[in-house]
């Protein structure tokens, strides 16, 4: 039988504010809680979200009351959340810290303490930074600092795991590709539309299990191309490439409006883009929206727009074509590696290609030379949670001995020649927990650096010791655990191989 775990999610970015790194973590959770394992989330208090909070299918949140600085990450104080984070972790008897997202600090912080606990850690890393400006040289000397002692990494992409491996001075053995998915149940598009005129109907999809979507109505010379946007409305997510094509596109095609969805400091240059240009009645600003609104905002449109300028993979792509939207998307980061060509048109990031890229999927809907009506299916056999679950077990196998090192890491232990040397192995595999071991891993992440990382690391297991004499483990209450489920039977793609009734093992 399988092994369980008691699983600790940590990061900054959880509902209820919206998001892909947020959206992962709760999907990733409930599907490893289907599969047997104990998990709960730890991230900050946010505004009407205090203490303990029970979501859907058991998943604890623990919302911690820490300061907010900027767009909802905390302020770093690396010592202070230490109590607390002992006190939850001995309380849920967690065995496995899972950290998200680079900008995190409370990610960055539980990782550090976790291994001075005792602990096995994993960090799926969800975006990309640069190696010239102040900002990214930081951040990547604090990534490298956290990275020096974790067992094992996830990128949501190729290009992800590339960028993280360089930053933060990685084997790439250690770092594994898992992407995002997207649950296409609840993001089915319309099942028809009206045949008149450019004003479109829509119904709901019936409630059948495989239902079926008839072929969109082509598109008359004179019917109205909706174009969608969803978007935090920040420098990164694209705004102002957004600001200055949308008046060209709409010059270019009369017969064309724009919904946009959104909220952030950009927002206020396209207001004043839209007054400017009198374009109050063909763009229509939504505000921010709550993630169960997003699929009602994209079956109102045609074409979903993306014009960022730097992504790891990029969840809201994948949901937009689940829902039958033609995607255009600049052509950066982990954006190439989720859809098929089919179902994107590829732009640079600029304004006069984003223009054009825009154009020509207009053209090719007018034309019927897109079946959008296929896209939800193909999206649905793609992507699935429950293979990304299956994939993260695995590592958690991997760094906790329940697989060989040789079968984790894919190498035959039998020959003389393997894919990396035994030194390297070593580097590869599951991290020492000796804090001599741990020292030695920090004092070579740079001259000055590692000297300071030593230091953080003394302290922070001297301050550990004081924890466990001043509250000794026996006065903590341990909390009871929900039923878990017994997991299902799968195969390889995450899909079951016969219904079976939920069961429960106490």
């Amino acid at each position: 039988m399988a092994p369980t775990y008691n699983i600790a999610m940590i990061s900054d970015f959880f509902y209820p504010q919206p998001g892909g790194v947020e959206s992962h973590i709760y999907q990733l959770s409930t599907k490893l809680i289907d599969r047997g394992h104990k998990v709960i989330v730890i991230t900050h208090a946010y505004e009407g979200r205090t203490g303990v909070r029970y979501l859907t299918n058991g998943l604890k949140v623990y919302h911690v009351p820490f300061l907010v600085i900027f767009r909802s990450a905390t302020f770093p104080t690396v010592f202070s959340f230490f109590p607390i984070f002992r006190n939850i972790i001995i309380r849920e008897r967690i065995n496995i810290v899972h950290g998200h997202a680079s900008l995190s600090n409370f990610c960055h912080e539980a990782i550090l303490h976790a291994r001075t606990m005792g602990l096995r850690t994993v960090f799926t890393d969800h975006s990309l930074f640069g190696f010239a400006d102040a900002a990214s040289i930081l951040t990547n000397k604090l990534l490298k600092f956290t990275l020096s002692d974790v067992d094992h990494v996830i990128c949501v992409s190729h290009t992800c795991k590339e960028n993280t491996v360089l930053r933060a001075s990685l084997d790439p053995l250690m770092v594994s590709v898992i992407p995002n998915a997207v649950v296409a149940e609840n993001f089915k598009p319309l099942t028809h539309t009206s045949s008149s005129g450019s004003n479109h109907t829509f119904s709901s999809p019936p409630q059948h299990s495989q239902p079926h979507f008839p072929p969109a109505r082509p598109l008359g010379p004179h019917d109205i191309v909706t174009i969608v946007v969803i978007s935090r409305l920040f420098y990164n997510k694209g705004t102002d490439l957004l600001t200055a094509a949308i008046p060209r596109i709409l010059e270019n095609h009369p017969n064309t409006r724009f919904i946009i969805a959104g909220d952030g400091p950009k927002a206020i240059d396209l207001e004043q883009m839209i007054e400017q240009n009198v374009l109050q009645d063909r763009v229509e600003m939504l505000g921010p929206i709550r993630h169960e609104e997003v699929r009602d905002v994209m079956v109102r449109g045609h074409i979903y727009l993306h014009p960022s300028l730097t992504e790891a993979f990029g969840t809201v792509i994948v949901e937009a074509a689940s829902c039958g939207l033609y995607v255009v998307c600049t052509q950066v980061g982990g954006i190439p590696e989720v859809l098929p060509n089919h179902m994107t048109v590829f732009a640079k990031p600029e304004e006069d290609d984003l223009v054009a890229a825009t154009g020509r999927a207009i053209a090719a809907l007018r034309a019927n030379k897109v079946r959008t009506e296929n896209f939800h299916e193909q999206v649905k056999k793609m992507y699935s949670w429950t293979n990304v679950a299956i994939r993260t077990e695995r590592v958690y196998n991997g760094i906790s001995g329940a697989i060989s090192e040789a079968e984790f890491y894919g190498y035959d232990e039998n020959t003389t020649t393997n894919t990396w040397s035994a030194a390297t192995r070593g580097r590869s595999g599951v991290q020492s927990f000796a804090l001599i071991d741990r020292l030695k891993r920090y004092y070579g992440c740079g001259i000055w650096a590692g000297k300071l990382f030593c230091l953080c690391v003394i302290v922070d297991y001297l301050l550990f010791l004081l924890l466990e004499l001043w509250f000794p483990r026996d006065k903590i209450d341990i909390c009871s655990d929900w039923p878990r489920k017994k997991p299902q039977l799968t195969n390889g793609k995450g899909e079951k191989k016969k219904k079976e009734k939920e069961e429960y093992i106490l």
